[in-house]
């Protein structure tokens, strides 16, 4: 039996959890930020990173806890190194090379998209394992901060097929959300309104780019969301002309031309990459209307369990034991990094 501390800070979640074997989750520990960022609609980075400071130590002894263990009984230490906010970066990692250096245990730097696609191998600790997904698999990532296309030819080879070329998916969504004055994160809020609203109601534009792009752009949607709900320059509405279910239909309609973009993209990925399976990861992955239309593609499709959809440190560990397993070990001189480090497809 093999433990793993995982440490996530990318952003506004600060986590900590204690994984066995790569997929038994023993403790999954998140202290979220939203309260904070709620009044600006998005994250302010540096609030996060004093936010982080505050929350590392408690959540940290909160998932050994929770977990039955204490820091003599585990094996290594994974932290989140990138990508992801510096301020918000440098919180988790130097917490785990403190924690390493002291305990005398492996370090191991993991790539927070690349664990989004492996959180759909987790499990709590009182379920049954999950079942094995088939690789090679076509992964999505969506969230955020994040919309990629990767090829998953083995949880240690992953290459980027595609990725967006100005919004990310969540981040269309909380833009959405602001326009309409609903709350902040937008992604739940709008798809528990999409329920009650005509998907059909208004023809969004769908950005497919060429016709064999695997890319992705949701700027054009989200501007033309805005210009629907508030009017053109010079020919501008009240924002609150809406009715109720006005509202909802934008939400559906909106939600649906998302959907539609990121099936395409998939649809057009499984065509040109040998595939047994899709894997889809991020905080967009827990979005029902997404769930729901997958199931006409024509392999298996693997999600994370809901509380593994947004960044958690589980994932983390998970994939910390697996990159551990293959001597994929860091050391001390290990930086935080911003922006993402798994290569495009060059051939």
């Amino acid at each position: 039996m093999s433990l793993v501390l995982g440490i996530e800070s990318t952003c506004d979640e600060t986590a900590a959890s204690v994984v066995q074997d790569g997929t038994r989750v023993l403790s999954n520990v998140i202290a979220s930020q939203v309260q904070l960022h709620q009044v600006y609609k998005g994250v302010v980075p540096e609030i996060a990173s004093r936010a982080h400071i505050e929350n590392i130590l408690p959540v940290l002894d909160s998932a050994l806890s929770q977990a039955g263990t204490t820091l003599d009984q585990i094996d290594a230490v994974a932290v989140a190194q990138r990508p992801g906010l510096i301020g918000s970066l440098l919180i988790g990692v130097t917490a785990a090379k403190t924690l390493a250096w002291s305990l005398q245990k492996p370090l191991i730097g993991v790539d927070h998209v690349q664990a989004h696609l492996y959180s759909v191998r987790l499990s709590a600790h009182d379920r049954s394992p999950r079942e094995q997904c088939p690789l090679p698999a076509i992964g999505l990532v969506c969230s955020g901060g994040h919309t990629a296309l990767y090829h998953v030819r083995d949880w240690t080879d992953i290459v980027r097929i595609g990725q967006t070329i100005d919004d990310a998916v969540g981040e269309a969504y909380d833009k959405v959300a602001a326009i309409l004055n609903l709350p902040y994160p937008g992604g739940p809020v709008i798809d528990r309104l999409a329920e009650q609203g005509n998907p059909e109601a208004i023809q969004f534009p769908r950005s497919y780019l060429e016709r064999t792009s695997l890319d992705f752009s949701f700027s054009g949607l989200k501007t033309s969301v805005l210009y629907h709900v508030r009017g053109h320059p010079g020919r501008e509405k009240p924002s609150n002309s809406l009715t109720h279910q006005q509202v909802c239909d934008v939400c559906a309609s909106f939600q649906q031309a998302c959907v539609d973009v990121l099936m395409n993209k998939i649809r057009r990925a499984l065509e040109r990459y040998p595939s047994r399976s899709v894997v889809i990861g991020g905080g967009v992955s827990a979005n029902r209307g997404l769930r729901a239309q997958t199931q006409s593609l024509p392999v298996p499709v693997y999600f994370p369990e809901w509380v593994y959809c947004t960044d958690n440190a589980a994932m983390i560990a998970g994939l910390g034991q697996i990159l551990m397993d293959r001597g994929f070990i860091s050391d001390l001189s290990m930086d935080a990094m911003t922006s993402g480090s798994i290569p495009a497809m060059t051939d």
